[in-house]
């Protein structure tokens, strides 16, 4: 983007350059305006404040190279002065880093962590790595994972990077592996799970996700990987599409919900598992192939916590 008048917490002019071509106004602004609340975003959105070539527009408006966009004043926090991070939750996100290049980082996510603020939190991993990384101006998270899922997670460094690989995410060429512990004897006939998805908001606002023919289509494959008895299974699960809560719906539709799943799980499963030391959502995504600009290609694998591996363990050898 390109600031045609200073930024100040007045209004700003910004030129749109070429490589934001196609990108939501929401989503522009959203990188533009680090650090202001999303709630904010959306309500000058809403309220008409900001405006495409002198022209009102809409959240989804997909703008084009060259588009001058105004942003009414707003109250910016200070360049130098990020919300401060607990030095603890930074050193453990610095320990997580799997890969690092001049474009891309990965790391293994810590389960209970989300991957950037709202809904109450200040923070997220993004958040914490534009403070461990300040010189990286374009770093941006190239997917998601749910708050309580742990395992491999992409952050862009590089504005280039991040298109590639949302490009290779819209297509076949990301190859993402899950490991989830579920409940019950998984038949290694069920080798998949193809049934539509659809969001809903509950009155308290929190997301719930649900088997809807009206849905978007959703497509899950799965493989056993270890069984205890008829009590659990470990299973990958290997999602084609890319839909919210996915294999956690897809798992409960196939009769075998996910241990320690608090939304759509078995509680009396999950209470076994958590006096086994499993306090946790067993649901952790530990393979990953993505190809790279230069026709390569970059695989890598996560393990899991302790308290995963030490549940497993007690688990294996619980009579």
């Amino acid at each position: 983007m390109t600031t045609t008048t200073p930024p100040t917490s007045g209004v700003q002019l910004l030129e749109v350059a070429p490589e934001y071509a196609g990108q939501r106004i929401d989503n522009f602004l959203i990188t533009a305006l680090k650090g202001v609340p999303k709630t904010l975003v959306y309500r000058i959105l809403r309220k008409g404040e900001v405006r495409v070539n002198k022209g009102r527009i809409k959240p989804e408006y997909k703008l084009q190279a060259g588009d001058i966009v105004r942003i009414p004043p707003v109250r910016l926090p200070e360049r130098d002065e990020p919300v401060p991070l607990a030095q603890g939750l930074l050193q453990r996100l610095e320990a997580s880093i799997v890969f690092e290049d001049k474009a891309l980082l990965v790391i293994n996510k810590p389960a209970g962590i989300a991957v950037h603020g709202g809904s109450g939190l200040n923070y997220g991993v993004i958040e914490a790595f534009r403070q461990l990384r300040p010189d990286a101006k374009e770093l941006e998270l190239v997917h998601r994972l749910d708050r309580d899922t742990s395992g491999l997670l992409m952050i862009a460094k590089k504005r280039s990077m991040l298109r590639h690989l949302h490009a290779a995410l819209r297509g076949d060429g990301v190859d993402k592996r899950y490991m989830a512990l579920v409940r019950g004897h998984w038949a290694t006939a069920r080798k998949q799970v193809n049934a539509p998805l659809q969001k809903s908001n509950l009155r308290s606002g929190e997301r719930m996700v649900e088997i809807d023919e009206e849905g978007k289509e959703a497509l899950t494959l799965f493989k056993v990987l270890r069984r205890f008895g008829d009590f659990a299974t470990m299973v990958e699960a290997r999602p084609i599409t890319g839909r919210t809560h996915q294999i956690r719906v897809h798992a409960l539709h196939a009769g075998h919900s996910i241990a320690g799943d608090s939304k759509y799980g078995d509680e009396d499963f999950s209470r076994e598992i958590r006096e086994l030391g499993g306090k946790r959502l067993f649901l952790h995504a530990y393979q990953l192939t993505v190809p790279l600009p230069d026709g390569g290609a970059l695989k890598l694998e996560a393990p899991v916590d302790e308290m995963w591996a030490k549940t497993v363990e007690r688990l294996a050898s619980a009579p």
